[in-house]
């Protein structure tokens, strides 16, 4: 499906060409680990599969609570098998435009907080600084090649932007 790996570090493989747009219509499983198609951007992957999350949240946000946090739990579990099943059709680890995992993240940074325009702007800004920053362990934890890692630190980083923003909303 994918074109020949850019780069090999031992025999994993760390930087593939992106699937074409047709590909993506093709395959549900890559239309959405590349987040409708905003992991396809060849600058700043992460940043735009965040914005694209925005209007999503928005429609999702409109839900009772319990609703949103079953619908953000159920995305995030179904997330890590559209996510493995699009590395491996790719052939490769941790694809940089794989952005499913924006998406949940942002949701969960907004799940516990006032639902305004404010709130939404500051918590994008502070999901993006923890993605982009990857503060002490957070970097440390992201170097390691471990499957099970790679995932908890991005949780790691989703939970530092939720709970930065309550205090930032409610001062404690």
């Amino acid at each position: 499906m994918a074109s020949q790996p850019i780069q090999r570090q031992e025999d994993m493989i760390i930087s593939a060409p992106n699937p074409t747009v047709n590909q993506l219509l093709r395959s549900p499983v890559l239309l959405l680990a590349f987040g409708f198609g905003s992991g396809l951007s060849p600058k700043a992957p992460g940043t735009l599969g965040s914005v694209a999350a925005i209007p999503l949240w928005l429609l999702l946000s409109q839900l009772p609570q319990p609703l949103i946090i079953m619908t953000i739990a159920v995305s995030a579990v179904v997330g890590v098998a559209i996510c493995g099943r699009a590395a491996a059709q790719l052939g490769v680890h941790d694809h940089g435009g794989i952005v499913w995992d924006e998406f949940v993240g942002l949701w969960i940074t907004m799940a516990f907080l006032p639902s305004n325009y404010v709130m939404l702007l500051v918590g994008f800004l502070l999901f993006r600084f923890f993605d982009i920053v990857k503060p002490w362990p957070i970097g440390w934890l992201d170097k390691k090649s471990l499957w099970w890692i790679g995932h908890n630190v991005r949780r790691y980083r989703r939970w530092c932007s939720c709970g930065s923003l309550r205090l930032v909303a409610f001062g404690a």
